[in-house]
């Protein structure tokens, strides 16, 4: 009585096999892809940093190298953003030789804001 309407809702058709196999393959399928578009940005990000230590090794002494790995080591945003505007001072030939240390220091003043001073008064 009730086997063959049980077996029934537990079987599956060949009809709902393919199309949970096309349904797996699609998911792969994008799951490949994703990391196929992962792996070619890391590319393009090691390329731009490749880059990026080439221009900073023409442009800096060894002493603002020096100091400009110091200062990413505490404050890695100012650092690349010093890193970024060394860059396009270079590329755009605004950048009248090598940059020491004194330099980098003048334009470590620059970039960083004012420090207030702040005086308690009690009366």
């Amino acid at each position: 009585m009730g086997s063959t309407e049980n077996s029934g809702v537990w079987e599956m058709s060949a009809a709902d096999d393919q199309e949970l196999e096309a349904i797996r393959k699609r998911k792969m399928a994008q799951l490949q892809m994703a990391r196929q578009q992962e792996e070619v940005m890391k590319e393009e990000a090691q390329r731009i940093e490749a880059q990026k230590k080439a221009i900073l090794r023409v442009v800096l002494t060894q002493e603002a190298k020096e100091r400009l790995g110091r200062l990413k080591l505490g404050y890695p945003e100012l650092a690349a953003n010093i890193e970024n505007q060394l860059i396009m001072l270079y590329q755009s030939g605004r950048l009248p030789g090598q940059v020491d240390d004194a330099t980098l220091k003048k334009l470590l003043e620059q970039v960083q804001p004012k420090k207030r001073e702040i005086n308690i008064k009690r009366k």
